[in-house]
């Protein structure tokens, strides 16, 4: 047989294709393991997110049940407390005197605002008549929630819940009046009721209720 016919011998290595094969097989590995990785850090992100969300509205409605907690009924206003649908005046004691604070919701964020401690009676009346004035640009007040769409405050007064809005003790003569007539007060609720309703794009669906109970003063 003619040498020039014999098949030569196959050197080590991989062919063209072979190569091809392989790191088409190592992109497709690399890619899937990149999505795997992502997809933990994505969830891992949303996870911390959302804890922090969960502990921000925690502490936020601790520090509201604290005002609440120290409502103090003066004598010398009308009540203690008052929700008009947009804003809660509360009038709580603080070392050193009394403080008016105001919860209020303004464009889908809750804002609060604390007054300077004041006294006198005379001083007390008169951050309360400002009060009735917040709008929400007040020196000090702060941001505590976002992305909400409404909320509502109900009182719980003889074994039943009410609207803030349009209740009042039943004792008294000016039942369902914002404004008693002057030396009559509306005493505190025992239980106040928040629920506060999450917009979309906030994190949170549907709604946040806290129960507070008021003690006897």
């Amino acid at each position: 047989m003619d040498a020039r016919h014999l098949p030569l011998p196959r050197t080590g290595g991989f062919t063209l294709i072979e190569v091809l094969v392989a790191m088409t097989i190592m992109a497709i590995v690399a890619m899937m393991s990149w999505q795997g990785v992502d997809g933990i850090v994505r969830a891992r992100a949303a996870s911390q997110q959302r804890l922090e969300q969960v502990l921000r509205v925690s502490s936020v409605l601790a520090q509201w049940e604290q005002d609440l907690d120290n409502a103090q009924d003066s004598g010398v206003l009308p009540s203690a407390m008052a929700f008009d649908g947009a804003s809660m005046r509360v009038s709580r004691r603080v070392p050193g005197g009394m403080q008016m604070v105001v919860w209020s919701l303004r464009g889908g964020t809750w804002l609060r605002w604390a007054g300077p401690v004041v006294t006198t009676a005379s001083e007390l009346q008169q951050n309360w008549m400002s009060s009735q004035q917040f709008l929400g640009s007040e020196v000090g007040q702060l941001r505590t929630l976002t992305g909400l769409s409404d909320w509502q405050v109900y009182y719980y007064r003889g074994n039943a819940w009410t609207n803030a809005q349009s209740s009042a003790d039943p004792t008294q003569p000016n039942n369902g009046q914002p404004n008693p007539p002057s030396g009559i007060t509306t005493p505190l609720p025992q239980g106040v009721r928040l629920v506060l309703s999450f917009g979309e794009g906030s994190g949170f669906s549907g709604n946040v209720t806290r129960d507070v109970t008021i003690g006897p003063q």
